[in-house]
């Protein structure tokens, strides 16, 4: 059995535990406020924008621009990964990783080259290991970020696309639904699918007439479509970091909670036992100079 010594070391250890998951899961909940409010600010724009764009693209041709053009045989295949920089937030990064390790799979058995695009340390990691060439890799982006970041990226996608060095394109992140709910995602942006073209245009309010014509609004639209997409992967990947890391720092504070009281116990134990064992020599040695 373990001497109370020990065990008064492993209590005062598991407080001071205590003491930083407390601290981390207050600094969380303070980032996940300002990440929401960015991601609620964010969001009425990106799906109006969505809304607008559907009603442009439904009655264009694929000829129009070459982001709207499917192409007949995918050979290379994009995929942004987004994860969060740091850890210490349970399962997330992991579930968003195997996420993106499926779909690489998937693609590459159909005989598709794969490029990478990592952004945030974990995700960097975690495929540098892999076969897949990595084109983009951002180890400290998701600190602090705007749309400049998203733009670049945006920007490096679309021009591998219209040079066709990349058939197809997915983003990768952790979409943020609840305090208590992250879901990795899969949303594929290029090319521009018909579903989510034609959902858009359904959405819309009416008939409109644009000017300049349809094709040129497409023509600077579309770029920032796919950049609007990709700041939204960003922004749901920051807020559900944060999330993440306050509901695993939650858990790890009542986890120390539980342990302080299994030792408490043990050392009540312990200390019981010593001192009866103490009693138990006095009373011998009475009883021994008795006789």
């Amino acid at each position: 059995m373990a001497s109370l010594r020990d065990v008064q070391n492993q209590i005062a250890g598991v407080k001071k535990t205590k003491q930083i998951t407390k601290a981390m899961n207050m600094v969380a909940s303070a980032k996940l406020r300002r990440a929401q409010e960015r991601i609620e600010r964010f969001r009425p724009y990106a799906d109006k924008f969505y809304e607008m764009l559907g009603d442009l693209a439904a009655g264009a041709d694929e000829s129009v621009h070459p982001l709207l053009e499917t192409r007949d045989e995918v050979k290379t295949v994009g995929i942004m990964v987004t994860t969060s920089d740091r850890g210490l937030c349970g399962a997330f990064n992991a579930n968003i990783i195997k996420k993106a390790m499926k779909l690489a799979t998937a693609k590459a058995s159909e005989g598709a080259a794969i490029k990478m695009y990592c952004i945030g340390k974990k995700a960097r990691a975690a495929f540098k290991k892999t076969e897949y060439e990595m084109v983009r890799a951002e180890g400290e982006a998701m600190g602090n970020f705007d749309f400049t970041l998203a733009a670049s990226v945006g920007n490096e996608l679309i021009a591998g696309y219209i040079a066709g060095e990349l058939d197809e394109v997915h983003i990768v992140f952790g979409e943020f639904q609840s305090i208590a709910k992250q879901v990795p995602t899969d949303l594929t942006v290029l090319p521009m699918a018909a579903q989510e073209v034609d959902a858009a245009a359904e959405s819309g309010s009416g008939d409109y007439v644009y000017e300049p014509s349809v094709e040129g609004l497409l023509a600077e639209l579309l770029p920032r479509f796919i950049k609007v997409q990709v700041y939204r992967g960003l922004l749901d990947t920051s807020c559900s970091e944060h999330a993440a890391r306050m509901s695993a720092m939650d858990n790890a504070t009542r986890a120390c909670d539980d342990m302080t009281d299994a030792l408490t116990m043990l050392y009540n134990k312990t200390r019981q036992t010593a001192i009866t064992g103490d009693l138990m020599d006095i009373v011998g040695g009475a009883e021994a100079l008795k006789g």
